[in-house]
């Protein structure tokens, strides 16, 4: 299908957040057919700002829209994206092949980022700069975005992968501001990433920040983790402590441009 956008629908929704609406998104990576849900505040009239949401691991799933209402609750049109392709996230064997092929081939990861950042800027509800965010698997996507030079207002990782098989950012070519959300206890991203990342962002002369969560797992931000699941566990504190911090940032990044 086209990137065609099609006209918003209502979303049944509790009284509390009852103004957000939504729609499907069918956009393609080259032969790839790629669906993503795009997010509103109804009652706005005007077109402003947008933002990405890349899902973690598991694919677009009730979290990645989850997080997505969130920041729709903002004010900013979100777009949670696909990554892996239609059909993919129902099938566990696929999901980790696709996350396997994107990890290990950044031009690919890149790519399929992009996708997402032109199906999101090419629908009519979004004008000027655009931001990212990623949780888990989609902090790396959106840390790729920033290391590969998309000129992109503002990339955020919330307990993200760190490393990344790209080769470092160059000097001058990290056109974002990044903001990385991570759990000081977090055992799948340890601490010497985070430093290692540093030095990296430091050479490449970005603008940076890091904060970090005292107690913090990974996937803090989850919170239907599974009991006893290694090394992950949802921090209420964490949480919200990261949501007011990429609400700051991304009010910073989006209106700089």
């Amino acid at each position: 299908m086209s990137d065609e956008c099609l006209p918003f629908t209502p979303l049944a929704r509790q009284a509390a957040d009852a103004t957000i609406a939504t729609r499907t998104l069918h956009y393609r990576d080259r032969d790839t057919p790629l669906t993503g849900i795009v997010y509103r505040d109804g009652t706005r009239p005007d077109a402003g700002p947008g933002v990405l949401l890349i899902h973690g691991g598991a694919g677009l799933d009730a979290h990645a829209r989850d997080q997505a209402r969130r920041y729709a609750e903002l004010g900013y049109t979100v777009l949670a994206c696909d990554m892996y392709g239609d059909g993919v996230a129902a099938d566990r064997q696929r999901i980790m092949e696709c996350v396997t092929s994107l990890r290990d081939d950044p031009e690919l990861l890149v790519r399929r980022g992009r996708a997402g950042l032109r199906a999101l800027s090419e629908c009519p509800e979004v004008t000027g700069p655009i931001a990212a965010i990623g949780f888990c698997f989609g902090g790396m996507a959106a840390l790729a975005l920033a290391r590969s030079g998309t000129d992109i207002a503002g990339v955020v990782s919330i307990h993200g992968t760190l490393t990344t098989s790209m080769p470092p950012a160059a000097p001058g070519t990290v056109r974002a501001r990044i903001l990385v959300c991570h759990g000081a206890s977090d055992p799948h991203v340890p601490m010497d990433s985070v430093v290692a990342f540093t030095d990296e962002m430091n050479r490449a002369g970005a603008d940076w920040q890091v904060i970090i969560y005292g107690r913090a797992m990974h996937g803090f931000t989850h919170r239907d983790t599974v009991p006893g699941a290694s090394g992950v566990a949802y921090d209420p504190a964490a949480d919200e402590r990261s949501f007011d911090a990429v609400r700051t940032f991304l009010a910073g990044a989006l209106a700089a441009r």
